[in-house]
């Protein structure tokens, strides 16, 4: 008798092969279901990519302007340093530096630069155009950031879209089998658990490589503002005397 009781398979019990693995759960998934992860998987490796190449690439600028700072402050010949630079500006502050050059080089050859010191108006146009400068860079480096917010605000959503359209699958199963056994709900369940983890797989990193990011971008657009503004002064010093 206890060997017939033993052997007895418990009612709403799985079978043992039962196959449960992530690849598995996708291909047994509904089409909608199947949509849901795809747009996820993708999101979450699109999202990677940004984080890793805008982590690289603001490591990579601040390196080049503690570079370029040195060569700056060492007491050497801003004309010389504007040429040596200007051939190979390839990073904000360099091209900072170098659009400033320019425009104070401009007005200087026109001869215009003595006349209008008193006024501040060639101060004025090298402002202007440091400001856009900066724009510009710092809209180049914040390029495609925008979208670690997105996956970030979004993802767990469509995650959770996949997870409510797996359980209504679930109980669909049940209502024509009639049956509600554990191997009948658990496939559809795990599909919907696998859509929600997926959306917190993409979005996690997103969420916080985009706060990361943000702040790096904003602490380097302060220095970019800062060295604009020491530069502006160098120049305001340099037409004071040339106006004396």
């Amino acid at each position: 008798m206890d060997r017939e009781v033993a052997a007895t398979p418990l009612a709403g019990s799985m079978p043992i092969s039962a196959d449960l693995s992530i690849w598995s759960l996708f291909l047994q998934a509904d089409i909608i279901v199947k949509i849901v992860m795809v747009m996820l998987f993708v999101a979450s490796v699109w999202s990677w990519a940004i984080i890793i190449e805008k982590m690289l690439k603001l490591r990579r600028v601040a390196q080049a302007a503690d570079k370029f700072e040195n060569d700056f402050w060492s007491g050497g010949s801003l004309d010389q340093l504007a040429d040596r630079v200007g051939v190979r500006a390839d990073h904000p502050m360099a091209v900072l530096f170098v659009s400033a050059m320019r425009e104070w080089r401009r007005s200087s050859e026109r001869g215009i630069a003595r006349a209008e010191a008193m006024m501040g108006g060639v101060q004025q146009r090298v402002a202007q155009v440091m400001r856009v400068t900066i724009d510009r860079e710092m809209e180049r480096l914040e390029r495609y950031v925008g979208f670690l917010a997105t996956v970030g605000s979004t993802a767990p959503f469509v995650g959770l879209f996949g997870t409510v359209w797996g359980i209504m699958n679930s109980f669909h199963s049940i209502a024509q089998s009639k049956n509600t056994s554990l191997a009948v709900v658990a496939p559809g369940i795990a599909e919907a658990l696998f859509a929600t983890a997926l959306g917190l797989v993409a979005a996690i990193p997103a969420v916080i490589a985009y706060n990361k990011i943000t702040a790096d971008l904003g602490r380097y657009s302060t220095r970019l503002e800062g060295f604009a503004g020491e530069f502006q002064a160098i120049l305001s010093r340099q037409i004071d005397e040339e106006a004396a």
